[in-house]
C-alpha cells in the first residue's frame, strides 16, 4: 500500500487521486494505504481515480453524467498508469475510453460520458426514504479488517453491517446509512463515484455471512451539477442499496445517494460475482 509520495497537507482522498501527466492521454498514479481493501485498493477509489484522469484532462468538455468501470483484475500495491482518451466530442457530450495498466497488464477498463448541462424542465420522481437525521445516529466502527472503511464516517439506519449468523437468510438486502468522508470534505464528482461503491456486497446481508464476492462492473449516473455538490459542504449524504436477484454466481446491486435536503445526487448499478 505504497504511500512514499503522499502529501501530509492533502486530504487522504485528494492524496489518493494524485495523478501525474506523462503523455498526451496518460497519467501515472499509485495506491495509498487509506483506501486499501482485502487484496487491493477499494473499488470506489479506483473508479474515482479513473474519473479523475478525465476530469483533469486538458480536452475535457463539461461534467460527467455517467461512468462505467469494469474490474478485470486486481491492482497490486504500488504505481499504475491510467489512459484516458476522449473517443468522440460532440456539441454538448463527450465520450471517454479509460484503461488502468500495471506492469504492462490491463487491470481495469471503463468508459465515461461528459456533458454540458443546461437549465431545462425537470421533475424528480424517486422519493428519498424517511430516515432519522444523521446527527441523531452514532458512527459505526469498521466491521471488517479493511483500511478503507476508516476513510468514511458511516451512521447506520438499517442493514449497515452484515449479519452474524451464517446460513440465516435475511428477508431483504436493503442498506441505508448516512455517509461522508473522514475527515469531512466537500464532495465533487470523484467523491460521488467513490461513494457509490461504499456498500458491502449484498449477499453478506442476505445470507448473513462473508463469502468470496467482488464487483465485476459498476456504472454510476451523476444527477447533480458541480454547484449543487459544492453547496453540500461537509454534511452527510444518505446512501441506499439493495439487490434484485441472486442467481448462478452473480447478483446485481442498485444504489442511490441523496442529499440531506432530499435531492437525488447519483444512482448506480453493479454486477457482482459470489461463491457459496
Amino acid at each position: 500500500m505504497s504511500s512514499s509520495s503522499s502529501s501530509p497537507d492533502l486530504h487522504p482522498f485528494d492524496d489518493a487521486l494524485q495523478l501525474v501527466p506523462v503523455g498526451e492521454h496518460r497519467f501515472d498514479g499509485r495506491t495509498t494505504p487509506n483506501y486499501w481493501n482485502m487484496i487491493g485498493p477499494f473499488g470506489g477509489i479506483t473508479a474515482a481515480t479513473m474519473l479523475q484522469a478525465a476530469l483533469q484532462h486538458p480536452e475535457r468538455l463539461g461534467d460527467p453524467i455517467a461512468l462505467t468501470v469494469n474490474f478485470a483484475g486486481p491492482i497490486a500495491e504500488g504505481p499504475f498508469e491510467i489512459e484516458a482518451v476522449p473517443s468522440r466530442t460532440n456539441r454538448s457530450t463527450q465520450h471517454w475510453t479509460l484503461t488502468v495498466r500495471q506492469n504492462g497488464a490491463v487491470t481495469t477498463t471503463g468508459s465515461a460520458v461528459f456533458a454540458v448541462r443546461r437549465d431545462t424542465w425537470n421533475s424528480p420522481e424517486a422519493v428519498m426514504p424517511e430516515v432519522p437525521a444523521a446527527e441523531t445516529l452514532p458512527s459505526i466502527k469498521g466491521f471488517a479488517p479493511v483500511k478503507w472503511l476508516s476513510a468514511y464516517d458511516i451512521r447506520a439506519v438499517r442493514g449497515a453491517k452484515p449479519g452474524t449468523t451464517p446460513g440465516t437468510e435475511h428477508p431483504d438486502s436493503i442498506t441505508e446509512f448516512w455517509l461522508r468522508d473522514a475527515p469531512a470534505r466537500t464532495p465533487d464528482y470523484a467523491a460521488i463515484a467513490s461513494w457509490c461503491d461504499s456498500f458491502y456486497p449484498r449477499i453478506f446481508l442476505k445470507r448473513a455471512g462473508f463469502v468470496p464476492a467482488g464487483t465485476v462492473s459498476l456504472t454510476t449516473y451523476f444527477h447533480a451539477d458541480a454547484a449543487t455538490l459544492a453547496a453540500l459542504g461537509d454534511q452527510h449524504v444518505l446512501g441506499c442499496a439493495r439487490a434484485q436477484v441472486f442467481r448462478q454466481g452473480f447478483f446485481d446491486q442498485t444504489a442511490q445517494v441523496w442529499s440531506a435536503a432530499g435531492e437525488l445526487l447519483a444512482t448506480s448499478h453493479q454486477i457482482v460475482y459470489y461463491k457459496e
